[in-house]
């Protein structure tokens, strides 16, 4: 991606996160966060021979004061008949999510903003409901859209994950960056994403990238720690090791590569990570989908089980 578009600035009514990153000095945007920076991170794990073939960490980076509110089937009364059993948090000023589940689907789609050039405003979709159509419709709805770029010229730049156990296990990551868009299957191992687009582990996709401080802290451990998912066991017991890491693993917010973030502008406003969940698909069709409401916290504190049934 040219330089021109990394440095692209963010609007400020954008929907999810902005970028984030090794915390070097560069021009700074309109929200007073460094273009550098990637926030928001998901971290996927894909083990297709595992009774829980699927884990996934989201955190969620915003301004803490735009209004939301706490996964729940937000939708079931919405005009979109399929959008009815999926379950995600919802952002009150788009009225989207930033991570959906189909728990009867065994199906997870979430959206990470990603760089580029912005759609034109009269035009601009928000990509809060991209990960409500994952959910709902699976790998057919990133592959529509990949084949679509008069559609996806209405969303500002994005990166969008579709994890699905059915017909088999398998995680599709749909790029768009304004003017070209890439469609990628995951392989199976522990991936880690920023808005600057899979960061670890180190192959061709990430080659000619910018090295990414939090990618390369986080994507070992996450990696060499996988945790069970058991849908039947406590929090702690199913997530083990990935409770901490989720809640920084001990590097204070500001500090650069930290996974948990929090930024204070000079106009008042905080900009930091608002929620974090993490999300298991077993084989057998259970699914747990547990949820920290406050991640500067810490690792225990706050966290609660979502019904999923």
């Amino acid at each position: 991606m040219p330089p021109v578009e990394r440095r692209a600035r963010l609007r400020r009514a954008c929907h999810h996160c902005h970028p984030n990153g090794p915390g070097l000095t560069f021009a700074r945007n309109d929200h007073g966060v460094a273009d550098s920076e990637a926030m928001c991170t998901v971290v996927v794990s894909l083990a297709p021979e595992d009774p829980v073939p699927l884990l996934l960490v989201g955190v969620r980076d915003e301004f803490t004061g735009r209004p939301w509110q706490r996964p729940a089937r937000h939708w079931s009364g919405s005009d979109t008949p399929g959008w009815a059993p999926l379950i995600g948090g919802l952002d009150e000023q788009a009225g989207g999510t930033w991570l959906a589940v189909y728990p009867e689907q065994s199906r997870v789609g979430c959206v990470l903003n990603g760089r580029g050039q912005f759609a034109p405003p009269d035009r601009r979709r928000s990509r809060g409901e991209l990960p409500l159509r994952a959910a709902a419709e699976g790998h057919t709805a990133l592959k529509e859209l990949y084949h679509a770029p008069e559609t996806l010229a209405r969303y500002d730049p994005f990166y969008l994950v579709c994890a699905d156990l059915n017909p088999y296990s398998s995680v599709l990551v749909l790029g768009w960056d304004g003017v070209t868009a890439g469609l990628t299957e995951l392989e199976p191992t522990t991936h880690v994403l920023t808005n600057a687009g899979h960061m670890y582990p180190p192959g061709r996709d990430n080659l000619h990238k910018p090295p990414d401080e939090k990618a390369a802290r986080f994507g070992p451990r996450f990696a060499a720690r996988r945790p069970s998912g058991d849908p039947a066991a406590t929090i702690e017991n199913a997530w083990g090791d990935w409770l901490a890491l989720a809640a920084g693993d001990g590097l204070p917010a500001t500090k650069p590569g930290a996974i948990i973030v929090r930024r204070e502008l000079p106009d008042g406003r905080i900009y930091g990570s608002t929620s974090v969940t993490l999300v298991a698909l077993a084989a057998d069709g259970r699914l747990r989908y547990d949820f920290q409401p406050d991640p500067q916290d810490g690792p225990a504190a706050t966290w609660y089980s979502v019904p999923a049934g």
